[in-house]
């Protein structure tokens, strides 16, 4: 269950493509692989050597977002939103930034 929450159902895939677009990190959405390790080795042997460094709090951002999104909709009764979720995604990754994640300051959008 666990596997398809985060990687494989429909809302999560299109999260993983969002956010990937986003930072322009040209690494495929982690479905196929047997677990999220793996999406994440794989993706740095198809990722430029300068991207590498935002894919380690990309691998644990997206999962985290995506879990928090989840329970806001079964215990707090909100409905799933793409665009909240995104929102939320992008809030976060900034906030990781200001604190020391330097890959993600690397990849993050000048706004």
């Amino acid at each position: 269950m666990l596997r398809h929450l985060l990687l494989e159902c429909p809302f999560a895939r299109q999260a993983w493509h969002e956010v990937l677009a986003w930072l322009h990190i040209p690494a495929p959405n982690p479905t196929r692989e047997p677990s999220l390790m793996d999406w994440w080795k794989h993706a740095e042997e198809n990722t430029p050597p300068s991207l590498h460094k935002a894919l380690k709090p990309v691998a644990l951002l997206m999962p985290w977002m995506v879990w928090k999104h989840r329970n806001s909709c079964i215990f707090d009764n909100a409905s799933p939103s793409m665009n909240t979720l995104l929102d939320r995604i992008k809030d976060e990754a900034c906030s990781w930034a200001a604190a020391g994640a330097a890959g993600l300051r690397l990849v993050l959008p000048q706004t």
